[in-house]
Parts: structure tokens; C-alpha cells; sequence
């Protein structure tokens, strides 16, 4: 069964270690994106999600089994809610697992959401665009600035 589980602090480098294989899909968008001297990608400034209520890391589980992550931030009384960063590993994509964490994750934090994909990154952005059509029943607004896609719809 697939699910969401919270990462905790002891388990920051889990995440860091999953969060490589993101980078380096990631980087096939943003050719800038290089390795370390070390051989690893800069890894992401994770403090906020252990330091701030607003900020939530989950890792994706199919049973026993990590497959991705979900890096999300809160809406506050002026801002909405935002998937910051959401990752399913290759061999389980197409396969609705994305989807379905995904509606998990809208259920957690009713409200005002707003997702965003680069340019670049058609794939996110079929997904994204999709998957909120589906969501909010076509009552969502996109635009584009910037070499980013906004979706903005409610829970």
C-alpha cells in the first residue's frame, strides 16, 4: 500500500541520499546543475522542515519500500499551501503512485494550493496540470512568468 511517512530529524541523511537521484533528474532541466568535487550533488538546506511548523518532509513508501519524497510548505494566513518538491523514483512512475500521494497530501492541507513546474520540465508539468484538472474539477488558473508554470486552485 502506498503512503506517506513523515522524516524525522534522525533521519535527514535518508532523505539527503533519496534527494540525489531527484538532483540528477532534475538536472536533464537545468543544465547548470553539476556535481561536487565529491562526487555528489550539493545537497539541499533541510533545517526549515525540522525548525519551522510550516515546513513538512515525507518520505513516499510503497509498503516497506522508499520511493520518493514530498517537500511541502503550509499555508499561512497570507500564503497558500506548496508542494516545494515531489519525487517519485523512475521505476514507479506512470503507475498512479504519484497521484495518489499527491490527493493524500491536498486531503492533509485543505485550502488554497499553488504548484509550480520550470519551463523545461514537461513531464512535471503535464503531471501537475493534470492531476489539479482532475482535483478541482477544471476550477484552477495557470499562468506563466518567468519561465514557470503556476497552478492555483483550492481543496
Amino acid at each position: 500500500m502506498i503512503h506517506l511517512q513523515k522524516v524525522r530529524t534522525d533521519e535527514a541523511a535518508k532523505l539527503h541520499n533519496l534527494m540525489q537521484f531527484y538532483i540528477y533528474e532534475f538536472s536533464n532541466y537545468l543544465p547548470d546543475i553539476k556535481l561536487e568535487d565529491n562526487g555528489a550533488y550539493k545537497p539541499f538546506d533541510l533545517e526549515k522542515y525540522w525548525n519551522n511548523n510550516q515546513f513538512h518532509a515525507y518520505f513516499i513508501k510503497l509498503g516497506d519500500e522508499l520511493i520518493g519524497f514530498a517537500l511541502i510548505e503550509s499555508a499561512t494566513f497570507s500564503n497558500p499551501n506548496t508542494v516545494e518538491e515531489y519525487f517519485i523514483i523512475t521505476k514507479y512512475k506512470g503507475k498512479g503512485y504519484g497521484k495518489v500521494i499527491a490527493k493524500k497530501l491536498f486531503t492533509l492541507f485543505p485550502g488554497e494550493w499553488e504548484i509550480t513546474q520550470i519551463e523545461n520540465n514537461e513531464p512535471a508539468h503535464a503531471f501537475w496540470k493534470g492531476l489539479i484538472h482532475e482535483v478541482s474539477d477544471g476550477n484552477f488558473r495557470e499562468h506563466f512568468k518567468d519561465g514557470v508554470y503556476v497552478q492555483k486552485f483550492n481543496t
